[in-house]
């Protein structure tokens, strides 16, 4: 695989939410190493302090605020802890969200009202919460949909519900914003290699070398998408050579639906 394409945020002030796991870890770590001073949001503690060493001689640098998204008033303050540290905000990633998979009738109650909490509720709270911050610098929210936005997956409905919900979300977002001179993208991935895939994987009893190969099947370019290559469109999307991208959604699917 290539090397990831250089980019250039120094100085820029980053907050991602689901930022000690997955796509929104390689992201902090990508905007660390682009100079970017960022704000990580999760509830572990000991992956988020591997994350801030990790990053420690780039010349960007990682805090962490802890806080659950699915807590209206604790997205609240999240943001306000982020801009303490950071002293604004220039871009917003929200990369935090679970999947159970099961069909309608096999989803409960409770898992239904979590993933729409977690998946919908937490990244507009986030994002509502944001938006004064990010129209003094005319920022960048970048919103981590799905490809399960985009069409349906068999024993995903509260999942693909909410990732539907969190694409129209965001489109009427960036038209409303947009005048402000605030850029809200929207990005589909398909399947990604991260805890929560192999988690899945683990919850359908396959070892992980299966469950890429089966994913893999699936893909035009016979492979899964890594959490880097993930970042690296973050990434882009928030640079200027992005600025001209607002609400229309970004497909990292290897294919799928060329």
């Amino acid at each position: 695989m290539s090397a990831s394409p250089q980019f250039d945020f120094s100085g820029k002030r980053v907050l991602i939410t689901g930022g000690t796991s997955g796509m929104g870890e390689a992201a902090a770590l990508s905007f660390a190493r682009a100079g970017a001073r960022v704000v990580i949001n999760g509830r572990n503690h000991q992956r988020a302090r591997a994350i801030i060493i990790a990053a420690k001689n780039q010349p960007g640098s990682i805090a962490f605020v802890d806080g659950d998204i699915g807590a209206r008033k604790k997205c609240d303050l999240i943001v306000t802890e982020a801009v303490g540290i950071l002293g604004g905000l220039d871009i917003v990633v929200n990369s935090a969200g679970i999947i159970y998979h099961a069909t309608a009738e096999e989803t409960t109650d409770e898992q239904w009202l979590q993933t729409m909490n977690v998946n919908v509720n937490g990244m507009f709270y986030i994002c509502r919460a944001s938006l004064p911050h990010l129209k003094a610098s005319q920022g960048t929210i970048i919103n981590i949909a799905s490809d399960a936005a985009l069409s349906g997956s068999p024993h995903l409905t509260a999942y693909c519900a909410s990732k539907g919900a969190v694409l129209q979300m965001t489109r009427a977002m960036a038209l409303d914003y947009a005048p402000a001179g605030i850029r809200i993208v929207p990005i589909c991935p398909g399947d990604v290699d991260t805890p929560m895939l192999r988690g899945e994987f683990s919850d359908r009893g396959l070892d992980v070398a299966t469950g890429l190969r089966e994913s893999a099947q699936a893909v035009p370019l016979n492979r899964v998408c890594s959490a880097e290559e993930v970042a690296d469109l973050v990434l882009f999307a928030c640079c200027d050579s992005a600025r001209f991208i607002t609400g229309y959604p970004l497909v990292l699917d290897g294919g799928n639906r060329a």
